[in-house]
């Protein structure tokens, strides 16, 4: 056999392929992962100065219409090409165009700082998210990288955001490659995404950074009456993750068709939110509400906590205030499971637990990211009622969710007509 037979023969050989798919996708992991993991670091503990600043010093939430303001004409100015937030991510991994703005993550992060420093009721994922894809996408042009190469890479910016912000690198793996299309998992990109929410999950731990821990001390065993109860509180999950989607998107049409210079909608916004928060005499509903989230699992909380939160975030955001939904969502779900503990026979941690990842299953349509969720954040013994609930939940959440570019790859059932191919937003 000749020397050039002996090469095409070990250059045919698949692991040898395998490996250098491998080496090309850890590399970029590594890159991608350290940058996001860091940018993330800074935006956590940033935010964390916002939250203690403001609860120190109240009276800044009397001039949260001036920071809605702000972020308002910071976006019109400087952000119309970034305005549409996840959703742009969604829509160029779907119809790519052009390569998304690194613009987009100093403007995010810093309309956040903004919403949390002054009141407003926001979350933290959408920012990582937007970060993460902004800056995975710069490699796109660094690297000169194609179409199909440039899809995965925004799977990976979608992946280490996630991971980074919650502390869940397997949630945020699945999560990326779930959300893009409903009903449907890019297989070719399941390494690439794992590898990048590893990395920057642990970069983010190597900045010292601190993740809220919970904690679900009683387990029952799963009978059949408890089933039972498991389904019947991930229905009601379901259906609060669709009022949620949709008073969110009511709102955000509301303040598009009645002012029309976009700047004044988060300050009309922000007047409102300043004056509901003194008429309620509490910040509990402001922020991330990650406080009364760990009451949840502790004692009886009352039992309106997740409408206010969820009307106030849904206001918050449609108002054009810039965040997340998730961390709202954990609120909205962990306080909707304590209220039914009234009720149900199940522990009102569990209940808690339960609530706080399958709310957020039904409104993003990622009900394995969100098993996945749960299970690192609570442990594998509650996965059984995690998994039931986030699967009820999603369904029963209907074709609709947070983010309106969403494709239905497979619809939740068949009783619904064709959907497949089409955007949340066009039914």
């Amino acid at each position: 056999m000749t020397k050039r037979n002996s090469a095409l023969n070990i250059a045919n050989i698949p692991q040898i392929n395998y490996y250098t798919y491998l080496i090309k996708w850890l590399v970029l992991a590594l890159i991608i992962g350290a940058c996001i993991g860091s940018v993330t670091a800074f935006f956590l503990t940033s935010l964390d100065w916002a939250t203690n600043w403001r609860e120190n010093h109240l009276w800044i939430i009397a001039l949260l219409p001036i920071g809605g303001l702000a972020i308002g004409l910071m976006y019109h100015y400087w952000g119309e090409t970034v305005v549409k937030g996840n959703n742009q991510l969604l829509e160029e991994f779907h119809s790519p165009k052009k390569i998304i703005p690194l613009r987009m993550a100093p403007l995010v992060l810093l309309g956040t700082i903004i919403t949390h420093f002054f009141g407003g009721s926001a979350g933290r994922e959408g920012t990582a998210v937007q970060m993460g894809g902004a800056i995975a996408d710069q490699f796109t042009k660094l690297f000169k990288l194609k179409n199909r190469d440039r899809k995965i890479i925004l799977i990976m910016g979608i992946s280490a955001g996630f991971a980074a912000v919650f502390g869940t690198p397997l949630a945020g793996a699945i999560f990326a490659l779930e959300v893009l299309v409903l009903g449907r998992v890019r297989y070719e990109a399941i390494l690439p995404s794992f590898l990048v929410a590893v990395i920057a999950n642990y970069v983010c731990e190597l900045w010292n950074v601190s993740h809220t821990h919970y904690a679900i001390p009683t387990i029952p065993e799963m009978d059949i009456p408890n089933l039972f109860w498991t389904i019947t509180a991930g229905i009601l999950f379901g259906l609060v993750a669709l009022l949620f989607s949709k008073t969110t998107h009511t709102f955000g049409n509301l303040f598009k068709n009645t002012i029309s210079y976009p700047p004044l909608r988060p300050f009309i916004g922000g007047i409102f939110i300043a004056l509901i928060v003194w008429g309620l005499g509490t910040t509990k509903y402001i922020g991330l509400g990650v406080p009364t989230i760990v009451d949840a699992f502790n004692g009886e909380l009352p039992q309106y906590d997740f409408i206010i939160k969820l009307l106030l975030t849904a206001f918050t955001l449609g108002a054009g205030f810039k965040g997340g939904e998730v961390t709202p969502l954990f609120f909205i779900g962990a306080t909707l499971g304590n209220a039914l503990f009234f009720f149900v026979p199940l522990p009102i941690a569990l209940l808690a637990g339960m609530g706080f990842v399958a709310v957020f299953s039904g409104a993003t349509n990622t009900p394995i990211a969100c098993t996945f969720m749960g299970i690192e954040l609570f442990g594998v013994e509650s996965g059984l009622y995690i998994g039931i609930a986030c699967m009820v939940a999603y369904l029963f959440s209907g074709h609709t969710g947070i983010y309106s570019s969403q494709i239905i790859g497979s619809p939740k059932h068949l009783l619904y007509g064709r959907t497949k191919g089409k955007h949340l937003n066009q039914l």
